[in-house]
């Protein structure tokens, strides 16, 4: 019996969201199934992190144990010969036996994308946010750096149960534009459920003058709250997860 650890990359528009319900098309779902039928006989994957319905990834790693007599690699192309098309594991490695993709991981890293237009673009709003009015870019640009740090976060996300921190350290976050699109890079040591969508979602409105950066600052230091919302779970994408050495 060898733990392996896999990386897996999803489509997640037609997923609800990335762990195990009942009566649901979940990532870790029809990766169990797709385990069973190479004879895994294990209860659960173990998953770094829950993403939302509707949220991609390229990173997602996942953890199970397995008796398999041939390589990696061979275990590799088996998986994603039973995986449906939008999802796929993208490399494999055996493991400590003692690993664990969530409690052992440093940090995340996550993508947001959006763009500015009034009319609809049906190719791309699969993967991006459409934001209009449009975003004043370089006040998008001067938000970013508010993140960064060790912050109490609660006006901007819950944590994962009531009585916990919501305090998190975010490593790095920035703006980059990307022809006519914008793209937000995050990382921190953990997120709240809904963190960066909702820190997007704020970001916006102050680029879009409804809301001032005086307002953020005073809900991330004072947990003052801010207007109610979060940005759609499309543009998301979960891009990966690093371990300590």
């Amino acid at each position: 019996m060898a733990r392996y650890q896999l990386i897996l990359a999803y489509d997640g528009s037609d997923f609800a969201g990335s762990q195990r319900q009942e009566n649901a098309r979940t990532v870790q779902g029809v990766l169990e199934t797709a385990l069973r039928a190479l004879n895994w006989t294990g209860e659960s994957v173990l998953l770094a992190g829950r993403t939302d319905s509707g949220v991609h990834a390229r990173g997602q790693v996942a953890a199970f144990d397995m008796d398999w007599t041939h390589s990696p690699q061979e275990l590799l192309r088996a998986v994603n010969a039973h995986l449906p098309s939008d999802v796929a594991a993208q490399s494999i490695q055996e493991t400590p036996p003692n690993f664990h993709p969530r409690f052992d991981a440093a940090s995340r890293r996550y993508r947001y994308r959006l763009f500015c237009r009034d009319v609809r673009d049906p190719l791309r709003e699969r993967y991006a946010w459409r934001v209009f009015p449009p975003c004043e870019g370089e006040r998008l640009l001067s938000l970013a750096h508010l993140w960064i740090g060790e912050h109490d976060f609660a006006a901007f996300g819950s944590p994962p149960r009531p009585q916990s921190s919501a305090v998190r350290t975010v490593f790095h976050a920035a703006w980059e534009p990307r022809e006519d699109e914008w793209h937000f890079e995050i990382e921190a040591n953990a997120f709240l459920y809904h963190m960066v969508r909702r820190i997007v979602y704020v970001q916006v409105r102050a680029a879009q003058g409804k809301i001032s950066e005086t307002e953020i600052l005073h809900a991330l230091n004072e947990g003052t709250q801010l207007l109610p919302g979060i940005a759609p779970p499309n543009g998301l994408t979960l891009e990966s997860v690093t371990y300590r050495l």
